[in-house]
């Protein structure tokens, strides 16, 4: 490599880590992840008043285990969508919280996991490792991603978004969701 090769590989390479460097005073940093491919420590929340929740959102996708689904035909059915991948460690501590409140609402609420990074065997593994209860999908065309790219910032895996009866983005979190946090999320959008 020539010098100007290596001056360019380097400010790239430089550029690279500071943007995906975190600091605890910077929330934007904290929200948009780390270079391990996963937004660590506690989930930040945001909720949406019902005047500002904007178009419900609207996609059809394929679950996992081959079944048609659309967001459109699960209305009105308040709806959770945690986006995960099966080598994430937030994803891994939060499964156990995401079943139990599946299993907690029952049919009063749908649960969709979207794997956004594996294949159907890594996804499946973890699944089963898990014992989840509800339909999971591979985003791997990303439609589910850039569906969500008004609420989410890019990357932020592991994420969780509450959809109200309507279909509207009503709460986030960005990063590893917490039991209590999330079941408050839910009620708030079935009040």
């Amino acid at each position: 490599m020539n010098r100007r090769t290596l001056l360019s590989t380097g400010l790239i390479g430089g550029a690279a880590l500071l943007l995906t460097a975190c600091s605890e005073n910077d929330e934007l940093a904290s929200q948009a992840g780390s270079d391990q491919g996963y937004v660590s420590g506690s989930g930040v929340v945001s909720q949406v008043p019902k005047d500002k929740r904007g178009e419900p959102l609207e996609l059809e996708f394929t679950t996992l285990d081959g079944k048609e689904m659309s967001l459109a035909d699960l209305r009105p059915t308040p709806v959770v969508i945690n986006l995960w991948y099966a080598a994430c460690p937030p994803c891994r501590k939060e499964a156990p919280a995401l079943k139990a409140l599946a299993d907690e609402f029952g049919q009063k609420v749908q649960f969709i996991g979207v794997n956004v990074r594996d294949q159907e065997a890594a996804a499946g593994a973890f699944i089963s490792n898990y014992q989840i209860p509800y339909p999971n999908m591979l985003d791997t065309s990303g439609d589910m991603v850039a569906l969500l790219s008004g609420v989410l910032p890019p990357q932020a895996t592991p994420s969780t978004v509450v959809l109200d009866a309507e279909g509207r983005a009503a709460a986030r979190v960005v990063g590893e969701v917490d039991e209590s946090t999330l079941r408050g999320l839910i009620e708030d959008v079935q009040a």
